[in-house]
């Protein structure tokens, strides 16, 4: 099958010595983040509790600075474009949808529900794989800005891809975690979900647009070049940030119970890895470009955590098996997706020669 492959992009400046270590980096964030959750929990407990409808607010200022140097290269007059990949928006619909909760289940099922079940609680197995399905039902919504502008994904593709996302979300997750949770009835943190659709896509994408038409107005090309200069190690920065904030507000749970968060992270591991390879081989399969092949493989493995944890919270409790497996799916996205965002990255000429053989 022909890849709708386009001209290649000119060369993109080498990365540099931050960029080249950042596995280095995001390792030591972790390191730290765990250790200052257990020294100075007090500091952690304030930031957590600086949120609304289970959104942490200064999370969402630190995503904000992540996504808004990626949403400034997005011309939305151009969005039309992102017909020509229809073929990567369905393959990231298929597993989104049709794969990722599914499998999720049957993991969960497989792992914390028989291999692993004598080594867990017991009265909190049930509740643990409600929480590993909550994680899987529905795709994340602002990272996946980063993990894509990391692989130099095809930016139009990934806005797209994100709010159709969005939509389908809206009518689609109560009905499907209740089907697989076996519940009549599903209690959507509808707050969070339409707070967090406002807060990561809406506003930034509104701020970076307008921002952009001023950049263009008053400098042109050269001066958006010099802005997304300045603003790439900005992003960065608040990626490390993050992590540290998500690894010290656990930090004291991790410490507590390592064995439970090693072994909830077994299924959670697989599922990404599994999902984002299907997403990656169905896209060379259907002769889909790699700079939207990418992103999709990352977008079919990411999940919306911040939805997950509410939902869990509000079905299960705070203190639930359920809310602790979402919080395991927290904690091992950022590094997991970066290990995602090197694979897909070394395999390019690979995939590249199969597409277009």
């Amino acid at each position: 099958m022909t890849a709708d492959v386009h001209a290649a992009p000119a060369a993109r400046p080498a990365m540099g010595t931050f960029e080249r270590y950042l596995s280095v980096w995001v390792a030591l964030c972790i390191v730290v983040g765990i250790a200052l959750g257990h020294l100075v929990p007090g500091v952690f407990h304030g930031i957590a509790a600086a949120e609304v409808a289970k959104v942490n607010l200064p999370v969402a200022v630190l995503i904000w600075l992540m996504i808004v140097p990626m949403l400034l290269k997005i011309d939305l007059a151009a969005l039309g474009q992102v017909r020509e990949h229809w073929r990567g928006v369905g393959v990231t619909l298929f597993i989104n949808w049709a794969v990722k909760p599914f499998s999720m289940a049957l993991l969960g099922s497989l792992f914390v529900g028989h291999l692993f079940a004598p080594l867990l609680p017991q009265d909190q197995i049930p509740s643990y794989i409600a929480g590993l399905i909550l994680l899987a039902a529905a795709p994340c919504t602002a990272m996946v800005f980063v993990w894509s502008n990391l692989c130099e994904g095809e930016p139009h593709y990934t806005l797209s891809q994100v709010a159709l996302n969005d939509l389908i979300m809206v009518f689609a997750f109560a009905p499907l975690v209740g089907l697989l949770l076996g519940v009549a009835s599903i209690t959507v943190p509808w707050a969070t979900l339409l707070l967090s659709v406002v807060l990561y896509i809406v506003i930034p994408v509104v701020a970076a647009q307008l921002w952009r038409h001023s950049l263009l107005a008053a400098g042109g090309e050269g001066a958006l070049k010099k802005t997304l200069g300045v603003l790439q190690p900005v992003s960065l920065l608040a990626l490390l940030t993050t992590l540290v904030l998500l690894f010290g507000f656990q930090g004291e749970a991790i410490l507590a119970q390592p064995l439970v968060i090693l072994l909830l992270a077994v299924p959670i591991l697989i599922q990404v890895y599994l999902n984002a390879g299907l997403a990656y081989w169905l896209s060379r399969r259907f002769g889909v470009a790699w700079c939207v092949a990418a992103p999709a493989a990352l977008i079919g493995a990411s999940n919306f955590f911040e939805l997950a944890v509410a939902a869990a919270i509000s079905l299960f409790g705070l203190g639930s098996g359920a809310a602790l497996a979402t919080v395991v799916g927290v904690l091992v996205e950022v590094p997991v997706m970066l290990s995602v965002v090197r694979i897909v990255k070394a395999t390019k000429p690979w995939y590249e020669r199969q597409a277009g053989a």
